[in-house]
């Protein structure tokens, strides 16, 4: 059965042609009566303003019939999903009741079939005609919304009163003065010379730490009491229940809190990426053995710099620190940019993959979409973070899945991989990630990043459980129910 296209909504041409009319008209009637212009000019803005509204109104009316057939077409789509589900099970019953020499299906079960194909083939057309409705609706709304605002204010800005002009006053001639005696001619100067700079542009105002004086005031605070862990919890959709936090550095230097990419440049410089890394998983242990004694399931994730994995010996670091604690086993998650994972060495995946099982996995800071979920569920991968732009947004060529955003949710939870969204600060942007049915997010919509308390990092492991820490998980809000305007948004 062929789809039916959907008829499309456009401007009328009799309006245009009118107001090409009207133009033709009034330009001529500005130069000879301005005030006959000007009120004409009023006259037809309001009449304008009035065909507008009037379209306006029907262009409403056709949103609600549109609303109310889609709203039907859910109920048949229910009661479709109904039929089907329950056909098979009796499929499915009939199959293991049956014996395999059976016959094949009578006439009855092929006439069945080809009755719930046309079934389908009849909701799929309909779905195809109310989407290009709705389409074209949607843009013309918005123009005519365009069209009203624009109208609008130019009713409100004040017309200009023409001003009678007076008759030319005669030309009287006037004398010609005496041209005055030329300057005395002076020396011109020699031409400027450019010369090369040879000294390095001074820094940045933005560039806070660009002298050695603040590199060396960082340094000092890193070594010092500077370091700092915040917690942003990772939540459910579309549940928002906290399952994860993430583990973030921060750097206080006197009475400002700065974040990685700031303080990050000036470590690599001086070689104290690796002691960072170090410090915070260490921090992250503490944390993990404080929620497993408060009862929550909740792991902790950190992100390690690539320059670490090619530090002698930090790998086997990782295994003696969850080795001290079996508690913490599957507590404690470390995440790897994509181009870390991907150019790993013998040596490096050996090292990983001993880890298997005590330490998670987590593959963030994606370049592109391209996932293999095989691959990376035999490294022992178990959560893919993606920003939440690179998700909603269009993509370049390059970076874009050989398979739909949909499908590469799937598969990847097919090879036991859960897809993250992160950076999402935006309420608007959560129905259309849970449209994707993308399982977790993270970001400010959700919780801000908050600070751990002192006293929560420096309890001994054989210490009683501490009070909760800080980031308590944010309570799960109600069910909301989205408009009909987000759906209109999304069909556009």
């Amino acid at each position: 059965m062929k789809t039916p296209k959907a008829r499309t909504i456009r401007p009328r041409g009799t309006p245009w042609i009118l107001g090409l009319i009207g133009v033709l008209v009034l330009v001529p009637l500005a130069l000879i009566l301005p005030l006959a212009a000007v009120a004409a000019v009023s006259g037809l803005a309001i009449v304008g303003g009035a065909l507008l509204w009037r379209r306006l109104s029907t262009f409403a009316v056709a949103q609600e019939v549109v609303s109310k057939e889609i709203g039907v077409l859910s109920q048949r789509l229910v009661k479709l999903e109904a039929v089907t589900a329950a056909l098979i099970q009796s499929r499915m019953q009939d199959s293991a009741t049956a014996d395999p020499s059976a016959r094949p299906p009578d006439e009855a079960d092929k006439a069945l079939d080809a009755r719930f194909d046309a079934g389908i083939e009849e909701v799929t057309a309909e779905i195809g005609i109310l989407s290009g409705i709705v389409r074209e609706l949607a843009a013309v709304v918005a123009s005519q919304d365009g069209d009203i605002a624009r109208l609008r204010v130019q009713a409100q800005t004040p017309q200009p009163k023409p001003v009678p002009q007076a008759a030319p006053e005669p030309v009287r001639p006037r004398p010609v003065p005496a041209a005055p005696p030329p300057p005395e001619t002076e020396p011109a100067a020699p031409p400027m010379r450019l010369v090369p700079r040879t000294t390095l542009p001074a820094a940045r105002p933005s560039d806070h730490f660009a002298t050695d004086a603040d590199a060396a005031l960082l340094i000092e605070a890193f070594d010092g009491e500077g370091l700092e862990v915040f917690l942003q919890p990772v939540v459910t959709l579309p549940q928002r229940k906290v399952v994860a936090y993430e583990a973030l550095a921060r750097l206080k230097v006197g009475d400002a809190v700065y974040a990685p990419e700031t303080f990050l440049p000036v470590l690599e410089r001086h070689g104290r990426t690796t002691a960072l890394d170090r410090r915070m998983l260490q921090r992250v242990a503490t944390i993990a053995r404080h929620l497993q004694g408060r009862g929550s399931p909740a792991s902790v994730s950190y992100s390690l710099t690539p320059h670490s994995l090619f530090e002698p010996g930090f790998l086997r670091s990782l295994g003696r620190l969850v080795s001290e604690g079996p508690e913490l086993a599957g507590r404690v998650v470390i995440a790897l940019p994509q181009s870390s994972w991907r150019s790993l060495d013998a040596e490096q995946a050996a090292l990983l993959a001993g880890l298997r099982g005590r330490i998670g996995f987590v593959m963030d800071r994606p370049i592109d979409l391209r996932f293999d979920p095989t691959a990376l569920a035999e490294r022992g991968i178990t959560q893919v973070k993606v920003a939440a732009a690179l998700l909603l947004r269009p993509l370049d060529r390059e970076a874009r899945p050989d398979i739909a955003l949909e499908d590469l949710v799937t598969s990847l939870a097919r090879a036991g991989i859960r897809l993250v969204a992160t950076g999402v600060e935006a309420e608007t942007e959560v129905p259309d990630l849970i449209d994707l049915d993308v399982p977790l997010a993270q970001g400010g919509v959700f919780a801000a990043p908050r600070a751990v308390r002192s006293e929560v990092l420096s309890a001994s492991p054989e210490a009683a459980p501490p009070p909760p820490p800080s980031p308590d998980p944010p309570p799960s809000p109600p069910p909301q129910r989205r408009p009909f305007r987000d759906f209109l948004r999304r069909a556009g």
